[in-house]
This record gives structure tokens, C-alpha cells and sequence, in this order.
């Protein structure tokens, strides 16, 4: 069996240097037009020229959404995002709209095809008919289980590549295709601006009684009948490999650096546990660790039933581990300048975290950056000297265990 590929989500270039950093095998980005996250930093044809450089420089590849659904006068500008991706060697362009398929071959036939879970593939029939029109690779849709996974894979080419969400944000609607936002705000989900109307808060209103709001309480906040748990599926990661599934993406282009890189650097290790020692069992340790990045409660969505376990109205955010800092520099003495997230004092015990996990130390010695000794960093981007563990380097984090 091929080795699966760990796909990560990258909305800047910080998020996309923490992807590689950590461990990621393939990065997924969006340009300035037709991705599905218009809020998030995303990247111009220049950053974008930058960041696949960078990404083949580190030997992974980098995959380019232009998976929006396209109204007339995005035609033309669809063409000419599919010729720059062509010439700057992304690796593949991943399509939803079947006019982008059909644009894409016409006007970069070099340029890989990969097509979103927006499409919404539930069977074998369906991948089959993309693979004959051109896409190499098919991102299930959300609502399938472990058993249609791997009806799909047994009865599609070997040469269509299968690719599944294993963790992050999941939408309550149907793979994504949601008008909710497009109703409540004018803000079109299908082009990049979802405003997460399914995050808010919802009241019953009786018909007679307009405007006396009637809650109808699942937690003490109030009720979010829309809003889903979260996706993890870290333990869960050789049966969908066995299913057939090739590559598992990360959710997550709006999310930081240090989100990235802490649920990353998890897969990474749990599939290369699952790869060197494939009868030992799930370090339940990997668990934690991707919990230390804020989320809501995890599940494991549809993969295995027909209807998720944990019915929606997620809220309350979780974690097992504050953000700290970020280590910006580190001089060959070992002193490193961090730059502060949250609050933190002299003595206290931190966790650097690194590619090759995490360590606890001691906070001491801390100075500003006129050399002066401080006692505390409570301002936020406050830039801090302290000494480090052997090893530090820019770009790791330090974070404070709380749980």
C-alpha cells in the first residue's frame, strides 16, 4: 500500500512554513480568487510563485483551490488562474465547478486536477465518471462511512487517487453546499465568504408571539442547533488507510501558525507510528497533543454511521495547553527572542514545542530587548529574551499546559 500523504492547511505564509516545519507532506492554499476561504490571508500570484518555491525547495508539494462555484464573469478569470498555477508548477489545482474542470484542461493541460469535497462524490459511479474527465484525485464527501470509502476504492482505477478529511471544522450542511450564510448576511458560502451563521446562537419563536424569544437549552450558553463538533480522527487513521484512503487533509485555513503546527506535528507522528510498527497499538498520548490546539469537541463525523454520534451544537472552545509564544530567533548561545501570545512569568514551567515534540523548562532569565530583566510579558507581541533547550530554533512555540 502507498504511504499516505498528510495534507495541511496553510491560509498565510506563516501557516504554510509551520505545515512544512512540522511535518506535512503536501500543503493546500488558496490565491486571491475562487477559494472557498476569502477571509482567510491567502496569497497573490506572487506569494503564491514564493510559497511553491519554498514548498518544492523543502521537497513537498503544494495543491491550489479553485474549488469556488462560478457565476458567468468569473469564466474568464478562471482561465487565467488556471495558466499562472500551470507556469509556477503547482502541484494541483483543486476544482468543484465542473466548468473549472473543463477550463482547467482546456487552458493548463499540465496542471493536476483535484477535485473538492464540494462535489460532493458519494459513490464509486461518480469518481469513476471524473476520473474519465480528467481528475486525478477525489476528495470524498463528508458524509460517507468507512464501508463507502471502501466501496469506492474497490471499484474506481488504482490510478485515481482517494483523499478524506480526518480532522479539523465541519460544516452542517451538505459537504459544505450551504445558503444559510448567502440568506442571513449576503455573504455566499459557494464563493468564499461564509460568515459561519451556523456558529450562532438560535432562539424558537413562536408564530403568534413575535418577539418573545423561547430557548430551547442544550447547555447553560443556550442552543446552536447547526453547529458541529469537530472531526478527529488521529486514532482512527489505519482504517482509513486500509479503506483506501491516500491522503488525509487537515481542516483549517483560517486557523494560526501554531494550530497548525501543533495538529500536524500529531499526525505526522501517528502515521509514522502506524507505518514502523504497524500491530502496536494508538499512543493515546497523540490525543492530548491535538487537543492542545483549541477546538470544540471531537468526533468522528459519519466514517462510522450513517449518522454522526454526536448530534450538532458544538459551542464551548477546549484545550489542554495555552499558546504562549513564538520563537522568532535563537542565538548559538542559546538565547532565543520569543515574541508573547499570552502572558507569562518568571519561573513559571513552559513547554518548548518543536517538529520533534515537546519538552518542559523552566522561564528564567527573561529580558526585553534593551537587556533589562523582567519578571513578566503581559503585553501581546511583546518580544522577550530567554534562554531555551539545546535545539531551539525559529519557528517553535512555547505553550503552558493546563490540563
Amino acid at each position: 500500500m502507498k504511504k499516505p500523504e498528510l495534507l495541511a492547511p496553510a491560509g498565510a505564509q506563516s501557516q504554510l512554513i509551520a505545515a512544512v516545519r512540522f511535518g506535512a507532506d503536501a500543503v493546500y492554499v488558496g490565491g486571491q480568487r475562487f477559494g472557498l476561504r476569502a477571509y482567510a490571508g491567502n496569497f497573490d500570484d506572487e506569494a503564491l510563485c514564493r510559497a511553491t518555491d519554498y514548498v518544492h525547495a523543502h521537497g513537498r508539494r503544494i495543491h491550489v483551490t479553485l474549488n469556488a462555484f462560478l457565476y458567468n464573469d468569473d469564466l474568464d478569470g478562471l482561465a487565467d488562474a488556471a495558466r499562472a498555477l500551470e507556469r509556477m508548477g503547482a502541484d494541483a489545482a483543486i476544482v468543484a465547478d465542473p466548468a473549472a474542470v473543463e477550463i482547467c484542461r482546456e487552458v493548463a493541460p499540465r496542471l493536476p486536477l483535484h477535485l473538492s469535497t464540494q462535489a460532493n462524490t458519494l459513490n464509486w459511479r461518480t469518481a469513476a465518471f471524473w476520473r474519465r474527465n480528467g481528475i486525478r484525485r477525489v476528495i470524498l464527501a463528508r458524509e460517507l462511512n468507512l464501508e463507502d470509502v471502501r466501496g469506492i476504492r474497490q471499484n474506481t482505477p488504482e490510478d485515481l487517487e482517494i483523499e478524506a478529511f480526518v480532522h479539523g471544522a465541519v460544516c452542517a450542511s451538505y459537504s459544505g453546499r450551504c445558503v444559510l450564510s448567502n440568506y442571513l448576511t449576503g455573504r455566499d458560502a459557494n464563493q468564499g465568504q461564509c460568515a459561519q451563521t451556523c456558529r450562532w446562537k438560535y432562539a424558537l419563536v413562536e408564530e403568534k408571539r413575535p418577539g418573545e424569544y423561547l430557548p430551547v437549552f442544550e447547555d447553560a450558553r443556550g442552543t446552536y442547533f447547526y453547529s458541529a463538533n469537530d472531526l478527529c480522527m488521529i486514532a482512527h487513521l489505519r482504517e482509513l488507510w486500509q479503506a483506501g484512503v491516500c491522503s488525509f487533509k487537515i481542516e483549517g485555513r483560517m486557523k494560526t501558525d501554531y494550530y497548525v503546527a501543533t495538529v500536524v506535528g500529531a499526525y505526522r507522528r501517528a502515521i509514522d507510528e502506524m507505518l514502523e510498527h504497524p500491530d502496536a497499538p494508538f499512543d493515546e498520548e497523540l490525543l492530548h497533543e491535538v487537543g492542545n490546539a483549541s477546538h470544540r469537541k471531537f468526533g468522528t463525523g459519519f466514517y462510522f454511521t450513517r449518522r454522526p454520534a454526536d448530534p450538532p451544537g458544538a459551542v464551548e472552545y477546549e484545550r489542554n495547553a495555552d499558546y504562549i509564544a513564538k520563537v522568532l530567533e535563537v542565538r548559538p548561545d542559546g538565547l532565543a527572542l520569543v515574541e508573547q501570545k499570552n502572558k507569562f512569568l518568571a519561573g513559571e514551567t513552559l513547554q518548548w514545542m518543536s517538529p520533534q515534540g515537546s519538552v518542559e523548562f523552566q522561564c528564567r532569565d527573561m529580558r526585553d530587548e534593551e537587556g533589562n530583566a523582567l519578571q513578566s510579558a503581559p503585553h501581546p507581541k511583546q518580544r522577550v529574551w530567554l534562554p531555551l533547550p539545546a535545539g531551539a530554533q525559529a519557528g517553535d512555540f512555547l505553550r503552558r499546559r493546563i490540563r
